[in-house]
């Protein structure tokens, strides 16, 4: 380290830690032998009612104790630093080390290739160390005491510190050490440590710091102190720069380290496209949802008000960086862009179908979140097969519109033309896309916004017939359901980010997915693809059976008669957006004649009240004026009411040119009066219709994986209530159906009603469509399975595109980076080693892939090919282009800005010294009292 380096590390040094006096003193007290001949019974202490020989007492035995204890506290000068401040000073001192220290990992990872992961402490290890201290000769090469807590052992030892090191830190790691503090680090933690935890918390997410920490002083057989826990964080924090200094070593060798080079070579079977493959409609396929579990807790200051993070930013937000977080200035962009609520059906309504329905498609309820939290969740994009594409916080509110149209935008960017987006709200979200900034791109693009399986059968029937998955072309068997899977899995992390800070959330998060895409997602890649393949051999080989049984039961020769049947539903349940203006003003009409007829009754009965008064029930003068203003009263209001019908009606006859006043004996009477039989048959409907929804999913919710037993215990409760309003709906409806002539139901029939599709068809009250060939169970067995056959050849055409990417990807992309770690082999051997290692994530599952590629070759009525093709994107980086050699020697002199926010480490060691004397002397205060007591 030179000098000047040197005096900018110090500069950054905390005063705080080092203004501690080291002069101890003096004892001005001097015990006279009295102390010691009261512990030994000798003399007695007595004791006054005004008090004070105790305290004497102690002063006499314990001066030198106290007063050199407060002057060393009264030696420290006040710091009156904020944590962020802390923070900040932490962070620059570890930044300009971050390269030095990437450099000494990379030398120390080589050095121990194919140890099998030895121990710090390992016999071989520490001979080497020994024999390294005695060849230490003070001058080039000098001994750094640091105390080394490894998984199994915890002691202090001495690191030489060569005359090649930078720094105290890179020295450190050049032994397998990170250390805690960035100057004069003199607690370490070993790389096997920090890695085991790394490691064991992606399949673990609950597993703490904390609790990892004291289950190595557990081992190790030490009581836990919490300081130990922030020491670990900080090597932790330290730890994770390093490597994601060297993974950006290692994409800048394979030249991968263009803007946004990740999201678009992130999934093979979706983005290593081929030649000469068969049209798509949809190029990419993939969702996106929100999800409020990964909620944090707002930062508040000391007076109590929330740290609005649109004022002032905290630095570890502005220095995290990561490719698959979106930042919230991107997502603020959209935020401008209000959801519209023009209907999906623009020529028929201004309303949409299925607003009702959904809680995210309600404005009112997505502007705000509570204000206890500031980052209130997630929103995820993930594609077909799982991979992770973006990430963004939602910040302190609900689902809104703006996060999907930053992830749209994004994909849009990074991916073009023809892509499919799945929304749970997706036929709301495709108005508000066209409406958007980005709806002419869209246009343009052929974007196409999609609702998953489970959403898409509970929305509107009419919202079904355009949007649901079985009936989109070119959409195969995807249930779009990649974000629900991801979510179930992720949860677990919310115990550990719901109160840390913006930086570590982000941190836990983004590992996190990291390590899901590599090992897990990746690893299950042919495993999804045999599955996928078998489910749809198996919906084609039974589909045919059953479609070719159905068809001659209904006559039917020809397949283009579904999709004709599928088209005269749509028109038809257009037909029912509304009702005709006409029908409307006569139900009203009818109505206004019942409430005129009904006042003019109410006022000839008071008119023709009459009170008979004789002389055994004539009442005081008083009583009977009072008497007679309230009948006053209720003529004056029944006059009133009178006038105000008969208003109304002349109002109506005039708008709808009636001549002639109806009265009931008319035919207009009577048909008026069933339409409005009819309206109170549909609000019946409607009823039940909401609580048999609400039913099937507090059910599917009850069989829900990681569903609690407290929540199953009230969802049972919920059902048990919900099963009582049914029968009470059931009741209207059969009576309102019992006066049009309509058919009853039954609570066993209509619990059996699986989706909003079944009720539709009870609605039409103008017309028999019974006899609609399309409206008998039959028929819409027939309709389904046949649209389900044709989403499964779509899905096998679908799936040899994927699996020759897949066959192709694995030949290519072993290739490229052996060939690339062949470059570096001679001028940089750490750096190829770090590019091997990098090969390994992957090809370590290269065999499982076979096998199961294997296994699909051999399914009967596969028809694709296994053979490699040619891909079309050979540029910089990709797995079929020319690796070329890059120059590294600027880029491993660089560093990059690491983000913290732990304190700068206090001498933790002393205090604990420090607070072992002090329970020494408690201990003699404790026999001097009970001394005291006895005599």
């Amino acid at each position: 380290m030179t000098v000047n380096e040197r005096h900018a590390l110090e500069a950054l040094r905390d005063p705080a830690l080092n203004d501690v006096a080291d002069e101890r003193i003096g004892d001005d007290n001097e015990s006279d032998g009295f102390g010691e001949m009261v512990l030994d019974g000798t003399e007695p202490l007595d004791v006054s009612h005004a008090g004070g020989e105790f305290q004497e007492l102690t002063r006499g035995l314990l001066g030198n104790f106290w007063k050199s204890t407060s002057e060393q506290a009264k030696g420290k000068c006040s710091d009156y630093r904020t944590f962020r401040d802390h923070s900040t000073k932490q962070t620059a001192a570890f930044s300009v080390q971050t390269g030095a220290m990437a450099e000494a990992y990379m030398a120390w990872s080589l050095k121990h290739r194919g140890t099998g992961g030895k121990g710090f402490f390992d016999s071989d290890e520490q001979r080497t160390r020994e024999e390294q201290r005695r060849s230490c000769d003070g001058v080039g090469t000098r001994l750094l005491s640091v105390l080394v807590l490894d998984v199994f052992c915890a002691e202090k030892t001495s690191i030489t510190v060569g005359p090649t090191d930078r720094y105290l830190t890179s020295a450190l790691v050049r032994h397998g050490l990170i250390p805690c503090s960035p100057i004069t680090p003199k607690v370490a933690v070993t790389v096997h440590a920090l890695e085991l935890y790394h490691t064991t918390r992606q399949r673990c997410p609950h597993l703490s710091i904390q609790a990892y920490v004291k289950s190595l002083c557990d081992v190790h057989g030490v009581p836990f102190h919490n300081h130990r826990s922030r020491q670990f964080s900080i090597a932790l924090d330290v730890y994770l720069q390093v490597l994601a200094f060297v993974s950006s070593l290692v994409r800048r060798a394979l030249q991968r380290d263009q803007p946004d080079w990740r999201l678009k070579h992130c999934c093979p079977p979706c983005t290593y496209r081929l030649q000469d493959e068969p049209a798509m409609r949809f190029a990419m396929l993939f969702a996106q949802d929100g999800n409020d579990s990964l909620k944090r807790v707002a930062t508040r200051i000391l007076d109590g008000d929330i740290d609005h993070v649109a004022a002032s930013l905290p630095a570890s937000e502005r220095t995290f960086h990561h490719e698959q977080y979106l930042t919230r200035e991107f997502v603020d962009k959209f935020a401008s862009d209000r959801q519209t609520g023009n209907s999906i059906v623009n020529e028929d309504g201004d309303g949409n179908l299925c607003a009702e329905c959904w809680k995210n498609m309600k404005d009112d309820a997505t502007q705000k979140m509570w204000n206890v939290f500031d980052e209130s969740g997630v929103f995820i994009a993930v594609c077909r097969h799982g991979f992770c594409l973006l990430v963004a916080d939602m910040v302190q509110s609900g689902e809104q519109s703006k996060y999907a149209l930053a992830v749209t935008s994004k994909l849009l960017d990074a991916f073009g033309s023809d892509l499919g987006g799945r929304y749970d709200i997706g036929c709301r979200f495709k108005t508000t896309l066209a409406s958007s900034v980005l709806g002419e791109r869209a246009r343009s693009l052929n974007y196409t916004s999609l609702v998953n399986a489970f959403h898409g059968h509970a929305h509107n029937r009419l919202c079904q017939l355009d949007n649901l998955t079985t009936y989109v072309e070119g959409l195969g068997l995807e249930d779009l359901e990649g974000c629900e899977r991801a979510f179930s899995k992720s949860n677990a992390l919310a115990s550990s980010t719901r109160y840390a800070s913006i930086f570590h959330r982000r941190q836990a998060i983004a590992s996190y997915i990291e390590h899901n895409d590599e090992l897990e997602v990746y690893a299950n890649l042919t495993k999804f693809l045999l599955n996928n393949y078998k489910q749809a051999l198996d919906v084609l080989s039974n589909g045919r059976v059953t479609l070719d049984q159905l068809m001659r039961e209904l006559g039917v020769s020809d397949l283009a008669t579904f999709k004709l049947w599928l088209d005269e539903e749509r028109v038809y349940l257009k037909s029912l957006l509304r009702e005709p203006p006409e029908e409307t003003l006569q139900m009203e009409y009818w109505q206004r004649l019942v409430n005129l007829a009904t006042s003019k009754q109410n006022l000839e009965t008071v008119l023709s009240s009459w009170t008979i008064v004789t002389p055994q029930s004539a009442a005081p003068i008083s009583s009977d004026s009072s008497a007679t203003r309230r009948r006053e009263t209720m003529r004056r209001h029944a006059q009133e009411n009178y006038e105000k019908d008969l208003k109304a009606v002349q109002e109506l006859e005039g708008r709808l040119g009636i001549s002639r006043r109806w009265v009931p004996e008319d035919e207009e009477w009577r048909a008026a009066a069933r339409l409005v039989a009819n309206r109170k048959y549909q609000r019946a409907l409607d009823n039940v219709e909401r609580l048999v929804v609400s039913r099937i999913f507090e059910l599917s919710k009850m069989n829900q994986s990681g569903t609690g037993y407290k929540l199953r215990k009230h969802i049972g409760k919920a059902l048990q209530t919900r099963s009582v309003a049914i029968r009470a709906a059931l009741t209207q409806y059969n009576a309102a159906a019992k006066a049009l002539g309509r058919r009853m139901l039954e609570f066993e029939e209509v619990v059996e009603y699986a989706f909003l599709a079944d009720f539709d068809l009870l609605r039409d009250t103008r017309q028999d469509i019974s006899t609609r060939p399309w409206a008998s169970p039959t028929a819409r067995l027939a309709i389904n399975t046949y649209f389900k056959l044709c989403r499964a050849e779509e899905e096998v055409v679908r799936l040899n595109v994927e699996i020759r990417r897949m066959v192709t990807y694995l030949v290519d992309e072993e290739r490229y980076v052996r060939a690339c770690e062949a470059l570096y082999q001679d001028a940089h051997p750490m750096l190829a080693y770090q590019i091997s290692k990098y090969r390994t994530v992957h090809s370590r599952f290269t065999p499982l892939h076979l096998r199961y590629l294997e296994k699909i070759s051999r399914l009967p009525g596969f028809n694709g090919m296994l053979s490699p093709g040619i891909s079309v994107s050979c540029g910089l980086g990709d797995s079929a282009g020319v690796p070329e050699r890059v120059h590294m020697e600027t880029v491993l002199s660089s560093s990059v800005v690491c983000a913290d926010d732990g304190e700068e480490e206090v001498d933790e060691d002393a205090d604990e010294d420090h607070g072992a004397a002090l329970e020494e002397h408690c201990e003699a205060l404790q026999n001097i009292l009970s001394v005291t007591v006895d005599a």
